[in-house]
């Protein structure tokens, strides 16, 4: 029997390509999808600029911004089975707890540990792992004008940030990619790998892809 899901999130670092994975499998499974609305963040441009300075506003602000989509989500979708989304809500505490301060991360806390309880819970998380070098080179190739900010240390830092989460992660199913030498969005045969994986193939707790470029 195929895998049957109601929501699946997708996670990664910046350029890590889960935006364009979930509008994949989005269009491919006629699924609602549901994305990050990072661009209405009015704090982001001036946090890759002066990180120390705008981190707690820019965290507030998405942490609002997300907690928003998530109470919506709860509403039944008559149209589609299923949702995708390209993140999940316990994102918002990795960039938390890697760019606030003590108190800043206590008074974030306070409100965080209050939303998590009330957002939807993911069926499977799939976890794109990349390297900072190709990191680096999608977010170039991207060209938004704010993100040229970023630099290969910070990328460094959300990464291992992000693995160490996911290594200890066990509230939902999770894949983890590692699409440092492949190319899911100009590959048709690595696409149709991941989504055999995804709902065709028994899936276990935690699940490791790679696929041969």
């Amino acid at each position: 029997m195929p895998n049957q899901f109601d929501f699946i999130a997708i996670e990664g670092v910046i350029g890590a390509g889960k935006t364009s994975l979930a509008k994949l499998i989005a269009e491919r499974r006629n699924a609602r999808i549901v994305l990050e609305e990072f661009e209405e963040n009015p704090f982001l441009p001036r946090f890759y600029e002066d990180r120390e300075r705008y981190a707690f506003q820019t965290q507030l602000a998405f942490l609002a911004s997300r907690f928003k989509q998530q109470q919506n989500m709860m509403s039944k979708d008559l149209f589609h089975e299923l949702t995708v989304s390209d993140y999940i809500f316990e994102k918002d505490r990795i960039f938390a707890r890697l760019n606030l301060d003590q108190d800043e991360l206590a008074l974030y806390d306070s409100i965080y540990n209050i939303m998590t309880g009330i957002a939807p819970q993911p069926d499977l998380i799939i976890f794109i792992q990349s390297s900072v070098d190709r990191l680096m080179e999608n977010i170039n190739r991207r060209g938004r004008e704010y993100e040229q900010h970023i630099t290969a240390d910070y990328l460094k830092e959300l990464n291992d940030a992000y693995n160490h989460f996911f290594y200890h992660y066990s509230r939902s199913s999770l894949i983890t990619i590692n699409a440092t030498e492949i190319d899911f969005v100009n590959n048709p045969d690595h696409l149709a790998y991941i989504e055999q994986q995804i709902f065709e193939m028994p899936l276990h707790s935690r699940m490791h892809l790679h696929i041969a470029p």
